[in-house]
């Protein structure tokens, strides 16, 4: 176990690990399962892959998306679980898109084994383009 993983972080793993049996992986055979917090509340994902695979979608963002449906859009924290032995990590596009609703939010780790790591997603992804770049205002009057 990680030093600092509190029963909070283990509660929000445990929905992680009991959904990643529901992925859709017939291509990779890599399930990965995931839990967000957000508003008090767990929404759940699976990774669901597709045979053209830029179509797949990952664990991270299906459970995004039922939050966001749900209408979250503030998330505390998320727990990964893949079939890895080590702590599955997100891919950099789910780390971008997780970005969008906290980009410091804390991100529980787990995988096969009882290894757990717990970050932030600004520590996975320092520098993440988020809505402030878009808000600036770059000193030139459009006409």
């Amino acid at each position: 176990m990680t030093k600092g993983i509190t029963q909070p972080d283990l509660a929000l793993l445990a929905f992680a690990r009991e959904i990643r049996s529901k992925a859709y992986a017939p291509y990779s055979n890599f399930r990965v399962g995931a839990a967000i917090f957000a508003g008090g509340e767990i929404f759940q994902g699976v990774n669901v892959e597709n045979a053209a695979y830029g179509s797949t979608i990952c664990a991270e963002r299906a459970a995004a998306l039922a939050a966001v449906t749900a209408g979250f859009t503030d998330f505390d924290a998320i727990a990964v679980v893949g079939d890895s032995d080590a702590p599955t990590v997100p891919c950099g596009a789910c780390r971008q898109f997780l970005a969008e609703f906290n980009p410091e939010m804390r991100v529980i780790l787990g995988g096969k084994t009882d290894a757990v790591e717990v970050t932030s997603l600004d520590v996975l992804l320092p520098d993440a383009f988020v809505r402030g770049y878009l808000d600036q205002d770059d000193g030139e009057d459009e006409e």
